[in-house]
């Protein structure tokens, strides 16, 4: 004998949750806001003045942004293994250091500087690493740390004294190199019309996202900086892979560091004081890109473009120059709020 349900006992289909407008709303503003606010802030500038809208002006908008960029690419990297790599604007004051007393006192090539900045990069790195992985200081304490023995010690390999061609050294005799012209290429020289310093810029940036991104490097970085005890517990060399990621960082400072000295062409003191703050700012800013709340390379770059364009507009307006670290500070404090305060409002 069969028998039939009555329609009462009949399952019922559970629908789904319906998704409010202002729920809709939010996850737009969270995940292209900050898209948004970068092309009306470059649509206001290149409407409301023309010189911004040449093309010389927006190439040296990339390339002023192209040494901060490359330092804010190291501290995402540091960033995704939960750390922050302070030494960055130190570590790139230092390359310039090294490549004005390579040149300049001990007269080689342009070569011979780039590699020798570039290990005293590899050497900064690797001080962060044993500080924070071997001897267990907190990454930001150790890079503060490890900041001002690099100021330092870029103070005392040139007696407190920039370095420029022709100079009068301590013991009395002249300086007797030069910057060479190869190496002033590297900011001062184009490819193709685009400056190479910008070329060098999207190039470490692809690198960079492909590493972080599309490898199993980068993403047991990130698997480090979410949980470091379950990352252990998984069999992961976590204090490797942490070092990794901040000697990588101090090469990437060294390389901005290159572009820096190039661009100014000598051996300036103070060099890379400034960058260290927009560093951070850039890399910051990208956690609110697409809405992530995470370190990731394109938001850093789209971080440092953005930054470039108030630079650039705010000068061509005529602007008093003080007016723009406010204005960055702001940008910085709104792209916060886009990676915290909103998105923990919409997964509450």
């Amino acid at each position: 004998m069969t028998t039939t349900q009555s329609p009462e006992a009949a399952p019922k289909a559970t629908a789904a949750p319906a998704v409010s407008t202002a729920a809709l709303v939010q996850n737009a503003v969270i995940k292209y806001g900050f898209i948004f606010v970068t092309v009306a802030l470059f649509l206001y500038f290149a409407l409301s003045e023309g010189s911004f809208r040449e093309s010389a002006t927006l190439l040296d908008t990339l390339r002023y942004v192209s040494v901060a960029a490359i330092l804010g690419l190291g501290v995402t990297l540091t960033m995704a293994v939960g750390g922050m790599d302070m030494s960055v604007g130190a570590v790139a004051g230092l390359g310039v250091t090294v490549a004005a007393k390579t040149m300049v006192t001990y007269n080689q090539v342009g070569t011979v500087a780039i590699l020798a900045v570039i290990a005293a990069g590899a050497l900064a790195g690797l001080l962060n690493a044993l500080l924070i992985v071997v001897m267990k200081i907190p990454d930001m304490l150790a890079t503060l740390g490890t900041m001002f023995v690099i100021q330092g010690t870029k103070l005392i390999l040139v007696d407190g004294q920039s370095i420029s061609a022709g100079m009068t050294q301590s013991d009395g005799t002249t300086a007797p190199g030069k910057f060479t012209a190869g190496f002033l290429r590297i900011d001062r020289g184009t490819l193709l019309g685009i400056p190479v310093s910008v070329v060098i810029f999207g190039a470490l940036t692809v690198v960079a996202w492909v590493f972080l991104a599309r490898t199993r490097w980068g993403r047991v970085l990130y698997a480090i900086g979410a949980n470091p005890e379950a990352s252990r517990l998984a069999g992961i060399r976590v204090g490797a892979y942490r070092a990794l990621a901040y000697v990588l960082s101090g090469v990437l400072a060294s390389i901005g560091g290159l572009i820096l000295a190039s661009r100014i062409g000598q051996g300036d003191v103070s060099a890379g004081t400034s960058q260290l703050l927009e560093a951070v700012a850039v890399a910051l800013v990208g956690t609110s890109v697409l809405g992530r709340g995470r370190p990731n390379v394109w938001g850093t770059a789209l971080g440092a473009v953005l930054i470039g364009i108030i630079t650039t507009g705010l000068t061509i307006k005529g602007l008093p120059y003080y007016t723009q670290d406010v204005v960055e500070g702001a940008v910085l404090i709104l792209a916060l709020v886009f990676s915290f305060t909103l998105s923990k409002r919409r997964t509450a």
